[in-house]
């Protein structure tokens, strides 16, 4: 490569790592703000001014009904925290069908039930109009939260107001996408501080009990004859055993976790002993839920990652690794990201020609239909990329 290529390939490697850097900074920043109630506190107010209405408000919903939580323009306080069951009114409906209703007037409209004429009349509203926010979980999308609209007087909504309102409900459901991230990261993190602190106690805590326990031991078989004194260190050593006690269910407490949160904090554990270790900055960005996994292709995944952080440690020389962790259409995927120099040269199927940890992987992989990739990018950087089938579908 002439230099003048060098020189283009070392700015556009510049350039990459800058918008990762920034896009990260910036995601960082959202998740350390954003919650469920942020998300959807000001979408009322967006609901109304969309479309021209003069009251917006939105329900929230757990898969039973819903309860509106928040609105904007209303005149009394009997909106709030009504609880609509699925298929009641408008919005139930809307949690039916998982697509828009309208209708004209609402204590007349024949094509909804009427168990909420009595708070809609007291708010003197007429026409209204409810949208699903929706989020795709699972494979389908689900209706996370209703959006309405709603009029007072003469008046009805058009193809335009569904449109504006429809809009809303979308920008809503990318707040509630980044506030659910943002509660995911936020228990990642709590619980691998939790795993420190067990680490940390049983380390510290419970050694000095257990020698505090084995030196009054020894005083009472060593010591003279003395009633007084051994009983007092019978009440010590009694003492020292229940404190001991405590700290075990402490220590078993601080160790819960739920299988989803498993590979995530095992994950996010080891991007900190990396960084710790070598002073290079190292990330786990968490693309979506991941479902949970049986044990060995949690520990796979965990291997992958590992052994791809040993490879930058060894060869990259890099400044930056990005650890990520996604669900994809066909299973689950771990990919290490570094700025570094490529530790060796891959082969035509993308594994390299050396290298016994990673092809140990291939091979653990292969056994349950995955398969690891290792692609060098021609402007520098080098990913470890391994993907495991769910399982039912190697």
């Amino acid at each position: 490569m002439s230099t003048r290529g060098e020189r283009a390939a070392a700015d556009r490697a510049a350039e990459h790592q800058h918008l990762l850097d920034a896009l990260l900074v910036e995601r960082e920043g959202l998740l350390t703000v954003l919650d469920r109630v942020l998300a959807l506190r000001g979408t009322a107010r967006l609901l109304r001014d969309a479309a021209g209405a003069d009251a917006g408000f939105v329900a929230d919903t757990d898969g039973g009904g819903g309860v509106i939580r928040w609105l904007a323009g209303t005149r009394t306080d009997s909106l709030q925290d009504l609880i609509v069951p699925v298929g009641q009114g408008v919005g139930g409906r809307v949690m039916a069908l998982g697509r828009p209703v309208r209708v004209s007037d609402y204590v007349t409209a024949p094509s909804i039930t009427h168990q909420f004429d009595g708070v809609v009349s007291r708010e003197a509203l007429s026409a209204m109009l409810a949208v699903p926010i929706l989020r795709e979980r699972a494979g389908r999308q689900q209706t996370v939260a209703v959006a309405y609209a709603a009029l007072r007087g003469p008046g009805e909504f058009g193809d335009d107001a569904v449109r504006a309102v429809q809009g809303v409900a979308a920008d809503a459901a990318v707040a509630l996408a980044l506030a659910e991230r943002a509660e995911a990261g936020r228990a990642t993190a709590v619980a691998a501080e939790r795993q420190r602190m067990q680490a940390s106690l049983h380390d510290s805590v419970g050694a000095m009990l257990f020698s505090i326990g084995a030196q009054v031991r020894d005083l009472r078989t060593t010591l003279p004859d003395n009633p007084v004194l051994r009983t007092r260190l019978g009440r010590l050593e009694s003492d020292v055993s229940a404190a001991a006690l405590a700290l075990r269910e402490s220590l078993l407490a601080l160790s819960e976790s739920s299988p989803e949160r498993a590979l995530p904090i095992e994950l996010a554990e080891h991007c900190r002993s990396f960084q710790a270790r070598t002073g290079v900055a190292a990330r786990l960005v968490q693309l979506g839920e991941v479902r949970p996994l049986d044990a060995e292709r949690t520990t796979l995944l965990v291997s992958a990652v590992r052994e791809g952080l040993l490879n930058v440690e060894k060869h990259a020389g890099a400044s930056t690794v990005v650890v990520s962790l996604g669900e994809v259409e066909s299973g689950v995927q771990v990919a290490v990201a570094d700025d570094g120099a490529p530790a060796e040269p891959a082969g035509a199927d993308g594994v390299p020609g050396t290298g016994l940890g990673v092809r140990m992987l291939v091979e653990r992989a292969a056994r349950l239909g995955g398969r690891v990739s290792l692609v060098h990018d021609e402007d520098g950087g080098t990913t470890l990329r391994m993907l495991l089938p769910a399982p039912g579908r190697e």
